[in-house]
């Protein structure tokens, strides 16, 4: 998404210096092609004075004015826009294309008419460029040689060069060829001056210095200008027009995830979910706006859950607590040894009982993070099904039930805590024992099934009530066989071993194990753990 984002936002600039660098290449091209025509113009103004208007004085080749000046006039008159000045090897003016004899023999001087004013439209093109283009390429004269304006002449085109720089144009030495003068005059016209010698039987006898309007330049540069700015105004919208889009696709979202978040943080987010735009859209966002709302949803569901767990245990707390403050007032009043030595066994009795609930209570708080920072590792459960056996038959009293084992010598191997899985079928296990009649038989059973590996407890019991089948896995929930003592145990003990089972992607159930004729003759508890790969 970001790579889009400034990919987005650089095109437009992209583009815009691209065609910056592209019109200067396209207008120093069309100046190159104009100067080279005009040279080659000049230099056929040249070779033709040169055969013509060139006469010998005492062994001195020289320019002939009467011959030069009307051969200049008819060489320059098809061309519109243009004027050539001849100049002799000491710089003085022999011959003006604009100035030509008339009729009766009156000199005529044809000075160029001025050049339309440029249009409204041109000139908000010229003055927007200009100021876009100069922070870029700078301002500065077509061809990097600036004309001054100096010694202007009413009978000239703008600005022509004087004469000693026209010498020094056709003075750069035999095969070289003299630069050219590109500038703007005074009313903003691009004016091209090129010098050509002209030469007679290998002299210099003069000099050419023809210059012409380039306005098919500026017309052919204004049209790409015009191209530019659209183009600039086309990049200009479309970035606005992202610009918004990426407001209300990202920006938007991202505020509202933020107010989200913050709602979180002051607690006032409990009932309340994303809006289905923001958690159904299948970018980034969405998946953050999704999972914003499944952390909050499971924050708020582990808050509900601590509650109900601190309520249940101050209910578990009191009960004992309250069975010793009565016993404990009781104890101040009674005289009858007997009656105390009841009291105190009570007493006693809620004690141990409050231990236990505690140690329970305590283990099951610090389940989530100990096993969250446990390393696990690969557990042979085989092998541990096999030793819970050995141990119970090495401790089994007289009376107690058996233990039946059923599972494959090897391959049941899972990924987990090795002692938080042992402690779970040690809890499954005393539940069992608790509930089978003597010399009954506990069957423990492992097998792999679908990539998972299966565990089960079974015993000989009364089995469970079906309407308790999901129930018996709350906290604090206790069903426990009429023969056993009062508060020897927490209710705690099958809540752990869910939180166990499930740290460990696995799930655990109860179910009731039947007959033939359907009749209740055990309980059945499945462990279904992941088998570890290879």
């Amino acid at each position: 998404m970001l790579r889009d984002i400034l990919l987005v936002n650089l095109l437009p600039l992209v583009l815009i210096f691209a065609a910056l660098l592209y019109l200067d290449q396209y207008q120093q091209g069309l100046l190159t092609a104009e100067v080279s025509a005009l040279r080659e113009q000049a230099r056929i103004y040249a070779g033709a004075i040169a055969e013509t208007a060139v006469q010998d004085n005492n062994g001195q080749q020289t320019l002939n004015p009467d011959l030069a000046q009307p051969l200049l006039y008819s060489l320059t008159e098809p061309t519109p826009n243009a004027q050539a000045l001849i100049y002799g090897p000491d710089g003085e003016l022999i011959a003006n294309s604009r100035v030509h004899p008339g009729v009766g023999g009156v000199i005529v001087t044809e000075p160029l008419a001025a050049p339309p004013p440029p249009g409204l439209f041109s000139r908000i093109i010229g003055f927007i460029y200009d100021h876009l283009s100069g922070s870029v390429t700078g301002n500065g004269d077509e061809s990097g040689v600036i004309g001054s304006g100096a010694g202007q002449n009413p009978n000239t085109l703008g600005w022509q060069p004087d004469a000693r720089t026209v010498l020094q144009m056709t003075s750069t030495g035999q095969g070289q060829e003299a630069p050219p003068f590109v500038r703007r005059d005074p009313g903003g016209v691009l004016l091209v001056t090129v010098a050509e010698p002209i030469e007679h039987g290998q002299q210099m006898v003069g000099t050419v210095l023809l210059t012409r309007e380039a306005s098919e330049v500026d017309a052919a540069v204004l049209a790409v200008r015009i191209s530019i700015l659209i183009l600039f105004a086309l990049a200009l919208a479309l970035t606005v027009i992202v610009s918004f889009y990426l407001s209300r696709t990202i920006a938007s979202p991202i505020s509202r995830l933020a107010a989200a978040a913050q709602r979180m943080r002051e607690g006032r987010a409990g009932a309340q979910t994303l809006p289905k735009a923001v958690t159904g859209r299948n970018d980034e966002i969405g998946m953050l706006a999704r999972t914003l709302e499944g952390t909050s949803q499971a924050l708020w569901s582990r808050m509900d859950a601590i509650e109900k767990f601190a309520a249940d245990v101050a209910h578990e707390i009191k009960n004992p607590l309250s069975s010793i403050r009565s016993a404990v007032e009781t104890l101040s009043r009674v005289e009858d040894p007997a009656r105390a030595s009841r009291l105190l066994a009570i007493v006693t009795q809620d004690v141990a009982r409050l231990d236990r609930l505690i140690t329970d209570i305590s283990d099951s708080s610090r389940l989530d993070s100990e096993l969250s920072r446990s390393r696990y590792e690969i557990v042979d459960m085989a092998r541990m099904l096999a030793t819970l056996v050995e141990i119970h038959d090495a401790t089994r009293k007289e009376g107690s039930p058996f233990m039946a084992f059923d599972a494959p010598a090897a391959g049941l191997l899972v990924r987990g805590s090795e002692t938080r899985l042992v402690q779970v079928l040690r809890n499954l296990i005393g539940n069992a024992i608790s509930f089978s009649p003597e010399a009954g038989k506990i069957f423990l059973r492992g097998r792999e099934t679908g990539g998972m590996i299966e565990l089960a407890v079974e015993d000989e019991g009364p089995g469970i009530p079906d309407a308790k089948l999901d129930s018996i896995f709350d906290r604090f929930y206790s069903e426990r066989p009429q023969s056993e003592q009062f508060g020897s145990h927490s209710g705690l003990g099958l809540s752990i071993s869910r939180q166990i089972v499930e740290a460990h992607q696995g799930r655990i159930s109860a179910e009731n194990r039947r007959d033939e004729n359907g009749r209740v003759v055990g309980a059945r508890f499945v462990i279904r753990l992941p088998k570890a790969g290879e």
